[in-house]
């Protein structure tokens, strides 16, 4: 499952996305489509960005849907992806072979990816994009007014995720690092232990433990950090968007937290669970 900034998108094991929330943008009442998955099919991974979406076919191909204000969606021409991640207005793909390509909005040069190699992941943000090198450094770019790219330093990371204007890294010991704007306490994870997974909104984080719990910090305006509750187990994956938390259970369920009309997706059966 992926949570956008409006929206919800989850991968069903057939190979078909349902998505929940706004389709239009924000208070403009202008509908973008970005829930229009519909006709989607092989499809294996999802990635739901500002106000739009992204499928990745089991062919390296991929599909997009929604606002396209700044060529976001234009990945049409794009093959031999193996990962893809939407920011809030632009898009990144990982190629089989360690390169990136990445297409939207470029005023911060978040899309200047061209050089990298040796890129095992890829993530989005706000302004700015991170990659993950095979060696556990982290390469940015993009806007760094709050210091949102200061990865340069890091080691041993193994996955890594930019939110609106933060940065998180996963160590291998189950540690977490942060770097970034702290305004709503987003980046407070240096406590953080035993740590498998985690995901970086526009303003708070969440983290995912071995033993199938969450862990929450940031702006929690719409109880979007609140994941202690009796229902947070056995989970496999977490999302954080930009007023929501969703997480998919083993079971391929799942539950979530922040917006109602965002998070209305405990219906929700058969997500594809690999």
């Amino acid at each position: 499952m992926s949570a956008g900034a409006f929206h919800t998108v989850g991968l069903c094991s057939d190979g078909t996305v349902i998505a929940k929330g706004a389709n239009n943008f924000g208070q403009r009442n202008v509908n973008f489509g970005q829930c229009n998955v519909d006709g989607w099919t092989d499809i294996v991974a999802v990635s739901a960005g500002g106000y739009y979406t992204v499928g990745l076919r089991s062919d390296g191909t991929v599909v997009a849907t929604g606002q396209n204000g700044y060529g976001q969606c234009n990945v049409r021409s794009w093959t031999d992806i193996m990962a893809v991640s939407a920011g809030y207005s632009h898009t990144v793909g990982l190629r089989s072979d360690g390169t990136v390509v990445a297409t939207g909005s470029n005023d911060n040069d978040q899309c200047n990816v061209s050089g990298w190699v040796d890129i095992v992941e890829v993530s989005a943000g706000g302004n700015h994009t991170v990659g993950l090198r095979n060696d556990g450094t982290v390469m940015s770019t993009g806007r760094n007014t709050e210091g949102q790219c200061d990865v340069s330093g890091w080691t041993d990371i193994v996955a890594v995720s930019a939110g609106g204007n933060h940065t998180l890294g996963l160590r291998s010991d189950g540690t977490v690092v942060s770097t970034g704007s702290n305004a709503s306490g987003q980046c407070n994870v240096s406590s953080w232990t035993d740590i498998v997974a985690v995901s970086a909104a526009g303003a708070h984080t969440v983290g995912l433990r071995s033993s199938g719990t969450a862990v929450a910090t940031g702006w929690d305006g719409y109880g979007q950090c609140s994941v202690g509750g009796s229902n947070w187990k056995d989970i496999i994956m977490v999302s954080a968007g930009d007023y929501q938390t969703v997480c998919l259970c083993k079971n391929g369920s799942a539950v979530s937290t922040g917006i109602f009309g965002l998070c209305t997706i405990n219906d929700w059966e058969n997500i594809r669970t690999h």
